[in-house]
């Protein structure tokens, strides 16, 4: 059986001249891959103020931005199969009370495996020997037994999942410090995880959660028994954040729970029992919403705790209805936020925001593109190289919100069509498109954006639509 649990790795003016040449627009002039569009002063290529505002995207849906892709039982029946038929996704209840140590010995070797080109700290220095010699010895390999009991834990905080045991930053570059190249997701308080090994000194946990093996702090796991641990996540009644965001109120006597960041799409139990006059840490509890969350102990172990979230938190009682609109609003929640490779920066990558977004209307995704992308779960169309253009821009013309497209390492959910183009919004470090002159320009943009995909360049000699590997419909 644990043969099968193995590794997953992942302005006014602009508007008339955009329009004036857009209507010009057909598909044989889409194809000329020199061709050039309008680009406004803040060299964005063909966006426009508006087209910043999420209700400008519903508004032009009409009376199908409110009606449902899927129901809550088709919903459901979706997430069951994701986790019966994607090996990039586990069950943590079904996770084994057993595991070789050999097997355990693999993942981390999988994972914490010695780069073949050259690194660098975050001063520029290249990353000697030294230093992954220093982290081998400090996983202690010798110490997995024969069979391991995984320990099972919840997440107490927002928390980094990392390639080896080290919250230091390595880079692909001396002048890129953008990427960190040991950084790989994150977790969120209330997850789930099952230990399986610790560091020598026990600062690092090496962990398997749903949808990824890595390591972690240990100060940001708590450990309990199995059977509190795994029914965490489905205790109702319930809430789930649906902003960007939502923090517990600020309290003086359990700092654990003061001020807790959750992110969209995380689900926490609400005390409905709670006496309504029982203050929560000195404050009345009539103007929150009273929530239990995990916290650590001294010594390690796991207890619950009561916390507030305010009433003016981005909140449901339950996923929001899978609808056009509700896509759309929640991912422009995201909009302008720095883009942080693998849940860096406190923020998340292109395949962390879609999956952040589906979460918050009940749909999970698996956690990188590459799984994202081929996910036997979903309704699909694969591209290869033998499919010319005119197969991907059929595709492209048959579109819609909601819709992911996948091109290698970078995926974009659709927001709709305006003046003949189709509007994705993205986590991206950049795009490139041909300028007036034709040119290849490249635009840094580092964070959640608004662009059009026809312009959009995949360097200098293909367009991105010829770089399509995947068109995923969540229906």
């Amino acid at each position: 059986m644990t043969s099968t649990y193995r590794a997953r790795h992942a302005g006014a003016s602009f508007a008339g001249t955009l329009l004036a040449c857009l209507l010009a627009w057909s598909p044989a002039a889409s194809a000329d891959t020199a061709r050039a569009w309008p680009v406004p002063p803040h060299g964005v290529v063909a966006v426009e103020e508006a087209q910043l505002d999420p209700g400008h995207w519903v508004r032009r849906l009409g009376a199908d931005a409110d009606v449902a892709y899927l129901d809550p039982a088709a919903i459901a029946a979706l997430n069951a199969r994701l986790v019966a038929e994607d090996d990039s996704v586990r069950d943590m209840a079904a996770f084994p009370r057993e595991v070789a140590g050999d097997e355990v010995r693999d993942w981390i070797d999988a994972l914490s495996s010695r780069p073949r080109a050259d690194r660098y700290d975050s001063a520029g220095r290249k990353v000697d020997g030294a230093f992954f010699d220093a982290l081998d010895a400090r996983i202690a390999r010798d110490a997995i037994p024969a069979r391991v009991a995984p320990r099972f834990g919840l997440v107490v905080a927002r928390a980094d999942l990392r390639a080896w045991p080290t919250a230091e930053r390595v880079f692909s570059a001396p002048d890129d410090t953008d990427i960190d190249r040991l950084q790989e997701s994150a977790l969120f308080p209330g997850d789930a995880v099952a230990v399986l090994h610790a560091t020598d000194d026990g600062a690092w946990s090496f962990v398997a959660s749903d949808r990824y093996l890595a390591w972690i702090e240990s100060a940001k796991l708590a450990i309990g028994d199995a059977g509190t641990v795994l029914a965490y996540g489905r205790r109702s009644p319930a809430l789930v954040v649906t902003g960007a965001t939502a923090r517990t109120v600020f309290n003086p006597e359990r700092p654990e729970v003061s001020e807790l960041q959750l992110d969209m799409g995380v689900r926490v139990p609400r005390l409905a029992g709670w006496p309504p006059d029982r203050h929560v840490h000195g404050q009345h509890p009539l103007y929150g919403h009273v929530v239990e969350l995990p916290a650590r102990r001294a010594d390690g172990s796991l207890e619950l705790l009561p916390a507030l979230l305010p009433r003016t938190a981005d909140v449901a009682d339950a996923p929001l209805p899978l609808t056009p609109a509700h896509l759309i609003r929640q991912a422009f929640k995201f909009l302008g936020e720095r883009y942080g490779w693998g849940h860096a920066y406190n923020a998340r990558d292109c395949s962390g925001f879609v999956s952040e977004v589906y979460r918050s209307l009940g749909v999970q995704l698996p956690r990188n593109t590459s799984d994202q992308a081929v996910s036997p779960a979903f309704d699909k169309t694969l591209f290869s190289a033998e499919d010319g253009r005119d197969a991907r821009m059929a595709a492209v013309a048959a579109l819609r919100v909601g819709d992911l497209v996948f091109v290698p390492g970078h995926v974009m959910m659709v927001i709709g069509r305006e003046h003949g183009l189709t509007y994705v919004i993205h986590d991206t470090v950049g795009i490139g498109y041909r300028g007036p002159g034709g040119g290849y320009v490249r635009m840094p943009l580092d964070g959640v954006v608004v662009t059009p995909l026809e312009p959009l360049m995949a360097g200098e000699d293909a367009t991105t639509i010829d770089r399509i590997t995947s068109i995923v419909r969540i229906r």
